[in-house]
């Protein structure tokens, strides 16, 4: 079994280092945090996902270990989904709840897809629903899920998509309907099929500007709040997940009016 692509060597890459990161430091990898404080055995949970995230990481990127690998991320986000994620909309305000679903979903997305690459001849035999195209489809389907809701909280939360815009560019305001309007666009063409390879492909660059232009120049310049930090991290976790999808369609035709 080979690399993938390097998307998936991106990918793999990046949980390692949310794997380090999160041991390090419990309770700041966004991706596995926060644990809620009720949940049972939390402290095991705090250190297990950035373990899980690590093991799976190197795992992804040993020929004869990827299936296992994937398998292991997949299942692992997929009940931080359903545990510490879901129920907070019973809990809390719809859209705050969002923000701690949707980035998970994108990281989820990804790993399903990983998984339908590498999945084992025991997987396709037992598991065809989510190991085959099927599979494929409901990680696009939440990855365009996670789109539509990063491009609307664009619209509703205008001021403070507004204090993230560079200074030095013009006509702040256009940038952040423009931004907003191309996420909701690129999520509806992922789950229609319409140009999805263009779409997926654009809002993966669409996140890397969001890492280079902003996020990492605010680290750069020596900031030390925590917050700052977490959403660099996610941002970077977020593009590699963004590339992996992107990375699906590549037998698919660029212009192409369904995916296959």
């Amino acid at each position: 079994m080979r690399i993938a692509s390097i998307g998936h060597r991106v990918f793999s890459v990046a949980m390692i280092c949310l794997g380090i990161v999160g041991l390090l430091h419990p309770d700041f990898v966004p991706v596995w945090s926060p644990v809620p404080a009720g949940a049972p055995v939390r402290e095991l949970f705090v250190y297990l996902g950035p373990l899980i995230s690590l093991i799976s990481g190197i795992a992804l990127l040993v020929p004869r270990m990827a299936s296992i690998g994937a398998r292991l991320l997949l299942a692992a986000l997929l009940l931080w989904l359903l545990l510490f994620r879901l129920p907070n909309f019973l809990e809390t305000s719809p859209f705050a709840a969002c923000w701690s679903v949707f980035p998970l979903a994108v990281m989820l997305a990804a790993a399903w897809v990983l998984y339908v690459w590498f999945a084992a001849e025991w997987d396709r035999k037992h598991l065809s629903l989510i190991s085959g195209n099927s599979g494929l489809r409901i990680g696009r389907v939440l990855y365009g899920l996670s789109l539509i809701f990063f491009g609307t909280a664009h619209f509703i939360d205008v001021p403070d998509t507004l204090s993230l815009i560079p200074n030095w560019l013009p006509v702040h305001l256009f940038w952040v309907y423009f931004t907003g309007s191309a996420f909701v666009a690129a999520g509806v063409a992922v789950l229609i099929g319409l140009y999805a390879r263009l779409a997926s492909a654009l809002s993966a660059v669409e996140i890397a500007s969001f890492l280079l232009l902003i996020w990492i120049p605010i680290v750069a310049a020596g900031s030390k709040v925590p917050f700052q930090w977490s959403e660099t991290i996610l941002n970077a976790a977020l593009l590699a997940g963004a590339w992996i999808v992107a990375d699906s369609y590549r037998d698919t035709p660029w212009l192409a009016a369904k995916s296959r």
